[in-house]
Protein backbone atom coordinates (compact mmCIF):
# COMPACT_ATOMS: atom_id res chain seq x y z
CA UNK A 1 0.00 0.00 0.00
CA UNK A 2 2.95 2.31 0.78
CA UNK A 3 4.37 2.27 -2.98
CA UNK A 4 0.59 3.08 -4.38
CA UNK A 5 0.18 5.92 -1.83
CA UNK A 6 3.56 6.93 -2.79
CA UNK A 7 2.95 6.95 -6.39
CA UNK A 8 0.21 9.25 -5.47
CA UNK A 9 2.02 11.68 -3.68
CA UNK A 10 4.91 12.02 -5.81
CA UNK A 11 2.75 13.14 -8.79
CA UNK A 12 1.37 15.07 -6.83
CA UNK A 13 4.40 16.95 -6.10
CA UNK A 14 5.64 17.21 -9.82
CA UNK A 15 2.20 18.87 -10.72
CA UNK A 16 2.66 20.91 -8.10
CA UNK A 17 5.90 22.02 -9.30
CA UNK A 18 5.33 22.68 -12.57
CA UNK A 19 2.00 24.87 -11.59
CA UNK A 20 4.56 26.75 -9.22
CA UNK A 21 6.30 27.81 -12.69
CA UNK A 22 3.81 30.67 -14.57
CA UNK A 23 5.98 30.31 -17.51
CA UNK A 24 4.68 26.75 -17.89
CA UNK A 25 1.15 28.27 -18.85
CA UNK A 26 2.93 31.31 -20.89
CA UNK A 27 3.82 28.46 -23.11
CA UNK A 28 0.67 26.43 -23.02
CA UNK A 29 -0.49 29.41 -24.36
CA UNK A 30 1.98 30.61 -27.25
CA UNK A 31 1.74 26.83 -28.25
CA UNK A 32 -2.05 26.89 -28.61
CA UNK A 33 -1.80 30.13 -30.33
CA UNK A 34 0.79 28.14 -33.32
CA UNK A 35 -1.83 25.54 -33.66
CA UNK A 36 -4.66 28.40 -33.66
CA UNK A 37 -3.18 30.31 -36.41
CA UNK A 38 -2.39 27.01 -38.83
CA UNK A 39 -5.78 25.59 -38.15
CA UNK A 40 -6.96 29.34 -39.19
CA UNK A 41 -4.45 29.35 -42.03
CA UNK A 42 -6.40 26.20 -43.48
CA UNK A 43 -3.64 24.27 -42.46
CA UNK A 44 -2.94 20.81 -39.92
CA UNK A 45 -1.52 19.99 -36.93
CA UNK A 46 0.67 16.63 -37.22
CA UNK A 47 2.14 14.80 -33.95
CA UNK A 48 4.43 12.21 -33.15
CA UNK A 49 5.96 10.14 -30.42
CA UNK A 50 7.04 6.82 -29.69
CA UNK A 51 5.41 4.38 -26.91
CA UNK A 52 3.33 6.07 -24.64
CA UNK A 53 3.89 9.41 -26.24
CA UNK A 54 2.72 7.96 -29.22
CA UNK A 55 -0.36 6.96 -26.87
CA UNK A 56 -0.65 10.59 -26.52
CA UNK A 57 0.16 11.85 -29.75
CA UNK A 58 -2.62 10.15 -31.16
CA UNK A 59 -4.71 10.89 -28.48
CA UNK A 60 -4.12 14.93 -28.73
CA UNK A 61 -5.03 14.23 -32.95
CA UNK A 62 -8.36 12.66 -31.80
CA UNK A 63 -9.56 15.04 -29.82
CA UNK A 64 -9.12 17.88 -32.58
CA UNK A 65 -10.40 15.30 -35.16
CA UNK A 66 -13.50 14.21 -33.01
CA UNK A 67 -14.41 16.13 -29.89
CA UNK A 68 -13.19 17.40 -26.95
CA UNK A 69 -16.12 19.37 -24.55
CA UNK A 70 -17.98 20.63 -27.07
CA UNK A 71 -19.50 20.02 -30.43
CA UNK A 72 -17.75 22.09 -33.20
CA UNK A 73 -16.40 21.64 -36.13
CA UNK A 74 -13.76 19.16 -36.92
CA UNK A 75 -9.75 20.35 -36.66
CA UNK A 76 -7.11 18.88 -39.31
CA UNK A 77 -5.01 16.70 -37.24
CA UNK A 78 -3.09 13.79 -37.57
CA UNK A 79 -1.21 11.43 -35.89
CA UNK A 80 1.82 9.61 -37.35
CA UNK A 81 1.06 5.83 -36.22
CA UNK A 82 -0.25 3.31 -38.95
CA UNK A 83 1.77 0.57 -38.64
CA UNK A 84 1.93 0.06 -41.92
CA UNK A 85 3.70 2.82 -42.47
CA UNK A 86 5.82 2.79 -39.84
CA UNK A 87 6.72 -1.00 -40.42
CA UNK A 88 7.41 -0.10 -43.86
CA UNK A 89 9.61 2.67 -43.34
CA UNK A 90 11.65 1.43 -40.31
CA UNK A 91 12.37 -1.63 -42.54
CA UNK A 92 13.27 0.38 -45.87
CA UNK A 93 15.14 3.19 -43.94
CA UNK A 94 15.17 2.33 -40.22
CA UNK A 95 13.30 3.29 -37.27
CA UNK A 96 15.13 6.75 -36.91
CA UNK A 97 13.18 7.95 -40.05
CA UNK A 98 9.30 6.73 -39.14
CA UNK A 99 8.41 10.21 -38.15
CA UNK A 100 10.53 12.56 -40.94
CA UNK A 101 8.97 10.65 -43.98
CA UNK A 102 5.31 10.77 -43.01
CA UNK A 103 6.45 14.53 -42.63
CA UNK A 104 8.25 14.41 -45.25
CA UNK A 105 5.05 13.44 -47.39
CA UNK A 106 2.06 15.38 -45.98
CA UNK A 107 3.92 17.94 -43.95
CA UNK A 108 3.48 21.78 -45.70
CA UNK A 109 4.72 25.57 -44.81
CA UNK A 110 2.44 26.21 -42.09
CA UNK A 111 1.33 23.11 -40.88
CA UNK A 112 2.92 22.52 -37.26
CA UNK A 113 4.29 19.58 -35.76
CA UNK A 114 3.74 18.29 -32.28
CA UNK A 115 6.66 16.46 -30.93
CA UNK A 116 6.70 14.44 -28.22
CA UNK A 117 9.67 12.93 -26.34
CA UNK A 118 9.77 12.05 -22.43
CA UNK A 119 13.77 12.41 -22.86
CA UNK A 120 13.61 14.90 -25.31
CA UNK A 121 16.44 12.75 -27.30
CA UNK A 122 14.02 10.15 -29.63
CA UNK A 123 16.26 9.86 -33.12
CA UNK A 124 13.03 9.40 -35.23
CA UNK A 125 11.13 12.60 -33.48
CA UNK A 126 14.42 14.38 -33.60
CA UNK A 127 14.66 13.75 -37.45
CA UNK A 128 10.77 14.61 -38.04
CA UNK A 129 11.60 18.16 -36.47
CA UNK A 130 14.75 18.68 -39.12
CA UNK A 131 12.23 17.80 -41.91
CA UNK A 132 9.72 20.12 -40.51
CA UNK A 133 12.50 22.88 -39.93
CA UNK A 134 13.29 22.67 -43.59
CA UNK A 135 9.70 22.55 -44.80
CA UNK A 136 8.70 25.86 -42.79
CA UNK A 137 6.61 23.90 -40.32
CA UNK A 138 6.79 24.98 -36.81
CA UNK A 139 7.27 22.51 -33.84
CA UNK A 140 6.13 22.29 -30.24
CA UNK A 141 7.67 19.84 -28.46
CA UNK A 142 6.54 18.10 -25.15
CA UNK A 143 9.79 17.27 -22.85
CA UNK A 144 10.93 15.99 -19.62
CA UNK A 145 14.20 15.71 -17.46
CA UNK A 146 16.46 18.68 -19.29
CA UNK A 147 14.58 18.52 -21.92
CA UNK A 148 17.57 16.58 -24.46
CA UNK A 149 18.38 18.11 -28.08
CA UNK A 150 14.68 18.87 -28.47
CA UNK A 151 14.70 21.21 -26.58
CA UNK A 152 17.08 23.63 -29.29
CA UNK A 153 14.85 21.92 -32.07
CA UNK A 154 11.78 23.42 -31.64
CA UNK A 155 9.80 26.64 -31.53
CA UNK A 156 8.28 26.28 -28.51
CA UNK A 157 9.36 23.28 -25.75
CA UNK A 158 7.25 22.38 -22.67
CA UNK A 159 8.66 20.76 -19.87
CA UNK A 160 7.32 18.47 -17.54
CA UNK A 161 9.31 18.73 -14.37
CA UNK A 162 12.00 16.02 -14.07
CA UNK A 163 11.58 13.00 -12.23
CA UNK A 164 13.52 9.68 -12.12
CA UNK A 165 10.77 7.80 -14.36
CA UNK A 166 9.02 8.40 -17.71
CA UNK A 167 5.48 7.92 -16.27
CA UNK A 168 5.80 11.21 -14.10
CA UNK A 169 6.54 13.47 -17.50
CA UNK A 170 3.33 11.28 -19.54
CA UNK A 171 1.14 12.33 -16.65
CA UNK A 172 2.60 16.05 -17.28
CA UNK A 173 2.02 15.80 -21.08
CA UNK A 174 -1.58 14.48 -20.71
CA UNK A 175 -2.60 17.44 -18.41
CA UNK A 176 -0.84 19.62 -21.07
CA UNK A 177 -2.45 18.06 -24.12
CA UNK A 178 -5.87 18.34 -22.11
CA UNK A 179 -5.19 22.55 -21.92
CA UNK A 180 -3.96 22.75 -25.16
CA UNK A 181 -7.21 21.23 -26.86
CA UNK A 182 -9.14 23.63 -24.56
CA UNK A 183 -7.27 26.21 -25.50
CA UNK A 184 -7.36 25.78 -29.35
CA UNK A 185 -11.20 25.31 -29.20
CA UNK A 186 -11.90 28.21 -27.51
CA UNK A 187 -9.56 30.13 -29.56
CA UNK A 188 -11.27 29.02 -33.04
Amino acid sequence: MNNIKKDFLEAQNILGDFISNEKNFENIKYAGDIIVKSILSGKKVISCGNGGSMSDAMHFAEELTGRFRDNRQAIAAISISDPTHISCTANDFGYDYIFSRYVEAVGQEGDTLFAISTSGNSKNVLEACRIAREKGIKIIALTGKDGGKLANNCDIEIRAPKSDYADRAQEIHIKIIHSLIHYIEDNL
